[in-house]
């Protein structure tokens, strides 16, 4: 028997999230399910809490209060590349990285793994550049080479940061694809986005001002 997307989990559950630094609230009263197959967009002006929020669903800042569950398979994607420059990894070992999550981080990959990261490289148009240096991509390759690294690992949960910023018209596009795509296979896709055209790709746009969601 079939499950439909109403009756499934969450793929990320937040009850009474609230975030702190230093007396700063980022995030306040936050009640937020994320839902397998579907698009999230994350709205709102500059200092709203967005990029908090995503990482509050990724698992990557702690809470000051309220409770959050998620899957275990989550693929983040920041906006900026924390791979350093001084580091010899190609683009495909960027990639890979994304597939250890399937195999365990020091076992060799498996041939379906693989499979995964050759399908990640040609799906975001980057596979003539899989033995290229990282550091020598521009800003937009870099993007779309962390994206890859995402999909390589086939996550649950994928959570995007401004994907499409400072990419031309053609790489956005590729992106937008790769969002459907992932929640058709049944991915919660939640994403950070002022983008226009990425927010009309999304089921459900959540807004947030001064770390409130008002719609």
């Amino acid at each position: 028997m079939s499950t439909s997307r109403s009756e499934q989990s969450p793929a990320a559950r937040l009850r009474g999230v609230r975030v702190e630094y230093s007396g700063h609230v980022a995030v306040r009263d936050v009640d937020l399910d994320v839902s397998p197959g579907a698009i999230m967009a994350i709205a709102g002006p500059n200092g709203a809490g967005k990029s908090t929020l995503l990482e509050v669903i990724a698992g990557t800042t702690p809470l000051t209060s309220g409770n959050r569950v998620a899957t275990q398979r989550i693929a983040f994607v920041p906006q900026r590349a924390a791979v350093s420059d001084r580091l010899p990894l190609t683009v495909r070992d960027v990639v890979t990285v994304g597939a250890c999550g399937r195999t365990g981080r020091w076992r060799r990959l498996d041939s379906g793994s693989r499979a995964s990261v050759n399908d990640a490289l040609d799906r975001l148009g980057i596979a003539e550049l899989a033995a290229v240096p990282f550091s020598t991509l521009s800003g937009g390759q870099r993007q779309r080479a962390l994206l890859a690294q995402g999909l390589a690992g086939q996550a649950d949960l994928l959570l995007l940061d401004e994907p499409t910023t400072g990419l031309d018209t053609a790489s956005g596009e590729r992106i937008r694809a790769v969002m459907r795509t992932e929640s058709r296979r049944g991915a919660a896709v939640v994403c950070v986005s002022h983008d226009p055209s990425v927010l009309g790709t999304a089921d459900r746009v959540v807004t947030l001002e001064d770390g409130r969601i008002v719609s």
